[in-house]
């Protein structure tokens, strides 16, 4: 049997959820479907410490603040997937949990959306399956040896889990600070690897820097604005961590705990772990990314008269990492496990419809695919900077659900072209980086 809607929306974590109420609120008949429970990866596959990088006043979707919570706290992701239920039980939200999508095809001048046993007609698909899908593993990991215990981000619960001896984290993102950080708290001596990294204080002046960041602007800097979007969709995580007493995560302070640092991963050959010499140019590189953007906040400040607090100087210091190595002995220096934090990539083996470039992502300009009533949402910079924020999903939810409805009012045209939005968003030159 085959279920007849206007639009279904593929993913029901924060960007397919938001979406949900705004195409509710055009009268666009839809339905979501969700491989797991409502907000899985947050249930799932986040580690049990985690909180929010993003103050609690930026991590809510339209229509459902956080409560009585303190503005400025940070919310854990346990806390954060029951809000999701929340939100999804307040808006009524059509999802069908536990129905993993395993084909999308175009047919009969829509498309054909198969999962969970089974089918939906429609004529608009929105991809919301978020921008953190597959962890990457590199293809050397496959030299290390045997006995090494190697572990992704998603799997990783708590240090208890892990097995004696010391870790190896690979990637100087949030992800990989956070996690070298807490299994170093447990005792274990850790070793991080450090390739591009993007530092950033976690306070300035008196306020959260995301909360500046917002007020000028800087979040909503437009993807087709920006000299490489590309460049920018590619640049790690800010190293934030959501923490109570509001305290710097860099490789600094990585540093002070006795933490041993390394450049990029280079090589494995069996225990011998190789790194490249270049840490100490990627961190002053990072260091002036940082104070670019701290730059445009107080520019942001002095143009509009606003009382701040002084910066804190030596926040915003450079720092001297010091020497580190080129090589490491697993075996010689008690390294039982490897944590591969580099990143994500995007899983759409089941999105039949040809959209998908030589990369295996999804070509599209704000996300607005080549194929009528095609759409993709919530991926990093997609129309704007904060694009995969959480409250930058609501932003764009409005955007991408006013374009399925002129869409699902026009009449059926299912052959590929470039729609206006699509040309307008690909007449600017893409890019930037924070």
């Amino acid at each position: 049997m085959t279920t007849e809607t206007e639009a279904i929306v593929v993913g029901a974590g924060p960007a397919g959820l938001a979406l949900s109420r705004e195409l509710s609120l055009r009268g666009v008949d839809h339905c979501l479907l969700e491989r797991g429970r409502v907000g899985e990866r947050w249930r799932s596959e986040r580690w049990d410490s985690l909180r929010l990088l993003s103050i609690a006043e930026q991590s809510a979707l339209p229509g459902l603040d956080h409560g009585d919570c303190d503005p400025e706290s940070f919310i854990p992701a346990a806390a954060f997937a029951d809000y999701l239920t929340r939100y999804a039980s307040t808006f009524a939200v059509p999802v069908v949990e536990h129905c993993a999508v395993t084909s999308v095809e175009l047919h009969d001048g829509g498309y054909r959306v198969v999962g969970g046993g089974r089918a939906w007609n429609a004529r608009a698909v929105i991809v919301a399956a978020g921008a953190c899908d597959v962890p990457y593993v590199p293809p050397c990991a496959t030299l290390l040896p045997s006995r090494v215990r190697q572990i992704v981000p998603n799997d990783y619960r708590s240090p208890a889990d892990l097995p004696p001896g010391g870790m190896l984290v690979v990637g100087g993102s949030s992800t990989g600070l956070q996690i070298a950080e807490e299994v170093h708290a447990s005792g274990r001596p850790v070793t991080l690897s450090v390739g591009e990294h993007t530092r950033m204080v976690r306070r300035y002046r008196g306020r959260d820097v995301l909360s500046w960041a917002g007020d000028a602007g800087i979040l909503d800097d437009p993807a087709d604005g920006a000299r490489n979007v590309e460049a920018a969709r590619r640049q790690p995580s800010l190293q934030l961590v959501g923490r109570e007493d509001h305290r710097n995560l860099d490789l600094a302070n990585m540093r002070k705990l006795g933490i041993r640092l390394a450049g990029r991963l280079t090589a494995i050959n069996g225990d011998i772990i190789c790194f490249d010499d270049q840490l100490a140019q990627r961190a002053e590189a990072s260091h002036a990314r940082m104070l670019r953007v701290i730059e445009r906040i107080d520019r942001y400040i002095d143009d509009n008269g606003l009382k701040a607090v002084p910066p804190d100087v030596g926040d915003l210091a450079p720092f001297d990492l010091g020497s580190t190595p080129v090589a490491i002995d697993l075996e010689a220096d008690g390294i039982a496990s490897v944590v591969w934090a580099t990143g994500y990539r995007r899983d759409y083996s089941w999105l039949k419809a040809p959209v998908l470039d030589a990369a295996g992502e999804v070509r599209q300009v704000g996300g607005v695919t080549e194929l009528p009533g095609l759409y993709i949402i919530g991926l990093t910079f997609l129309r704007r900077r904060r694009s995969n924020f959480i409250d930058g999903c609501g932003v764009d939810a409005a955007e991408i659900a006013q374009l399925v409805h002129q869409q699902l009012t026009q009449p059926i045209q299912m052959r590929q072209h470039r729609s206006a939005e699509l040309d307008q968003c690909a007449a600017a030159s893409s890019g930037g980086s924070f």
